[in-house]
């Protein structure tokens, strides 16, 4: 591959992170996206692109990027298309379009995700009366298809993560979260939605002790808890991934591509999906990590899988913290990633797991 196709993240932004049935619960998915999208395009200074990718997990349907694309006014003739890799389709999405430069097929693409639990539609099976039901399967349920919660229940049990481990790791997050937000750190990432300015979700007032009062939310004598687990939110994220030629002729600084890998493990250990990918991509310590803190237990697991730090991880805050909206949130990861990078330099890592066991991870360098 010529070097003048190396992938590279030239312009982010995403919306506030609202509570579903919060501050965003007007805004469906192509209302969420659509403000995102045109601001990437603005800091760039660039008006078009090849194609529009953007993950998504609950719906409507309809490809959300098409629709998005339009409402966004990039034109009839950029296609626009819906990645589902679960939690990880944001991510997905952005190392689906990195594979299109790197192939010559475009030289820039729009890629993130966007999620509006508050818009989702109800499902329904097709039997008499109807089933309804929160979630499609993640696995065929022979071969073992637990819920999200009681998966990470086992995989912290297995991995020898202590429950107050866990709420010290959240009560971190919420802090450091709360600070960056007071310090106007997440201003220059935040797209305002609808008079919404600011991520809804971080509260100050956490400690050990006030956690370890929470009841396990999931099963008897497990570990997560409301309190140290990710809430269910509303948000958009985007990126601009140009090839090296269109960056250098631009002169726009950026995020480089270093590697990405997609893996996946055993459906029943569905949170530790991401090691292998982090493994695979890690080639040197990484001066920034962003971890989708889905559950603290799980989180922990697979960071202490990979050999990485807990206390480098999340430095303004993670999901526990500010939310995690499924098909954003991989995205999101690399909007801070982002911001921070071209303000310090050096590398860093972004990585999640997600339903039925699988993962992404991409190293990232800052370029000017």
């Amino acid at each position: 591959m010529s070097d003048e196709r190396t992938p590279v993240v030239v312009a982010a932004r995403r919306s506030p992170i609202g509570n579903a049935g919060g501050a965003l619960r007007g805004h469906p998915v192509d209302r969420l996206a659509a403000p995102v999208l045109r601001a990437v395009l603005a800091d760039a200074a660039v008006s078009t692109v090849d194609d529009v990718l953007l993950g998504n997990v609950f719906g409507p349907g309809g490809n959300p990027a098409r629709v998005a694309a339009l409402r966004a006014g990039l034109g009839a003739e950029v296609p626009g298309v819906t990645v589902d890799r679960q939690c990880a389709s944001g991510l997905a999405a952005i190392t689906l379009a990195a594979s299109l430069i790197r192939a010559g097929e475009g030289e820039a693409y729009l890629a993130g995700g966007v999620e509006s639990a508050s818009t989702a539609p109800y499902r329904a099976w097709r039997t008499e009366p109807p089933t309804w039901y929160t979630r499609a399967p993640f696995a065929p349920a022979e071969l073992g298809d637990p819920d999200m919660g009681p998966a990470a229940d086992r995989v912290a049990a297995e991995a020898g993560i202590s429950r107050a481990r866990q709420d010290a790791f959240a009560v971190r997050s919420h802090d450091r979260a709360v600070a960056a937000q007071r310090a106007g750190r997440f201003a220059a990432e935040v797209v305002p939605i609808g008079g919404v300015e600011r991520d809804e979700r971080p509260r100050a007032g956490f400690t050990v002790e006030r956690l370890a009062r929470f009841r396990p939310a999931f099963t008897p004598g497990g570990t997560a808890t409301a309190a140290n687990s990710c809430g269910v939110n509303d948000g958009a994220a985007a990126v601009l991934v140009v090839s090296e030629r269109f960056r250098r002729e631009r002169g726009l600084p950026g995020l480089r591509l270093v590697a990405s890998a997609t893996s996946a493990v055993d459906p029943n250990l569905l949170g530790l999906g991401a090691v292998p990918a982090m493994k695979s991509v890690l080639d040197r310590a990484p001066d920034a990590v962003e971890f989708n803190e889905a559950f603290a237990g799980q989180t922990l697991a697979c960071l202490d899988a990979a050999g990485i730090d807990e206390e480098t991880v999340s430095p303004d805050g993670g999901a526990i913290a500010l939310g995690h909206p499924w098909g954003a949130s991989g995205a999101v990861l690399v909007v801070r990633l982002f911001h921070r990078l071209l303000g310090t330099g050096g590398s860093g890592l972004s990585a999640l797991s997600a339903g039925g066991g699988v993962g992404v991870a991409a190293m990232w360098e800052a370029v000017s």
